[in-house]
């Protein structure tokens, strides 16, 4: 029974990470269709500014739930104005041009921090569930993921902003129908996932030691969570994080982490090859 508990623990957690680190790109490719290959980086940003910020002496529970995404976003808000914005329209353009700033932002993290792991300490403290340790955080992060993947289904489907979001996912022509400017909407689309990567970054932290190149362990990830996932914003990021959080974890427990993390791919393929549109787009058409 305590085996089992663990194990239901650690899905749960892995499901709350990958739908963490995925939400800022379900927003951005799910909206405006921008491949943001340098989502990753904007991950690392967020858990840079929140070690900065303890560091300082600011408090870690502030410095990764407010500071982390205010940073980010300003630097989306900024990446948007000078470079995103004349590309749209234009996938292989922006895919080249994120690239391109992934390099750019590992080079100043690494002139300014250095190229050693940098961490904080985790701010919850470890349980004994029987003969085992769990980390007391996990627990943390998953009540985070659950409260952000709430707030943003309860916008989408309930407020003003839901409806100019929708908006967006469907062109520039339906948002200008409702009045308001597709540059400006764009801008602050781009603005809010630029925000959620700097929460994600900020929310995981504590849990690992951060290098300039982490981005990478998080794109690869977020990526096939959002594009399997389909359009829907919320319906896609929640079936393919439980999906792949549950494979990867049970196969991990059966085997190796490493081996789990193959599963998890092989899978994103099979569901690729056999719904192209995403898992949304075969049976959560309607879903936000």
């Amino acid at each position: 029974m305590d085996y089992a508990a663990i194990v239901v623990l650690e899905i749960l957690y892995m499901i709350a990470f990958l739908a963490l680190i995925s939400a800022g790109l379900a927003i951005v490719f799910g909206m405006m269709r921008v491949i943001n290959l340098a989502h990753g980086e904007f991950v690392m940003l967020g858990g840079y500014a929140t070690i900065a910020a303890a560091k300082a002496g600011i408090n870690v529970y502030f410095a990764m739930l407010v500071i982390a995404p205010i940073v980010v976003g300003i630097v989306g808000l900024v990446v948007e104005r000078l470079i995103v914005r004349f590309l749209y329209g234009r996938m292989i353009d922006i895919m080249l041009a994120t690239w391109g700033l992934s390099l750019l932002l590992i080079g100043l993290v690494t002139l300014i921090f250095g190229n050693t792991p940098v961490s904080v300490p985790t701010p919850i403290p470890g349980y004994q569930i029987g003969h085992y340790q769990m980390g007391g955080y996990n627990l943390f992060v998953i009540a985070v993921a659950v409260v952000l993947m709430c707030a943003m289904w309860f916008a989408l489907r309930y407020t003003r902003v839901g409806l100019i979001a929708r908006g967006t996912m469907q062109g520039r022509d339906v948002v200008a129908s409702l009045g308001y400017n597709p540059s400006t909407i764009f801008m602050l689309t781009f603005t809010v996932g630029a925000a959620l990567s700097g929460l994600a970054g900020g929310v995981m932290a504590p849990l690992t030691g951060l290098l300039p190149s982490i981005g990478g362990a998080y794109i690869a990830k977020a990526f096939i969570t959002v594009i399997t996932g389909g359009a829907a914003v919320i319906a896609g990021t929640l079936s393919t994080a439980g999906l792949f959080g549950a494979v990867d974890q049970l196969v991990s427990f059966a085997s190796t982490p490493v081996l789990g993390e193959i599963a998890m791919l092989a899978l994103a393929l099979v569901l690729l090859r056999l719904m192209p549109q995403g898992v949304t787009g075969q049976f959560f058409r309607n879903s936000t």
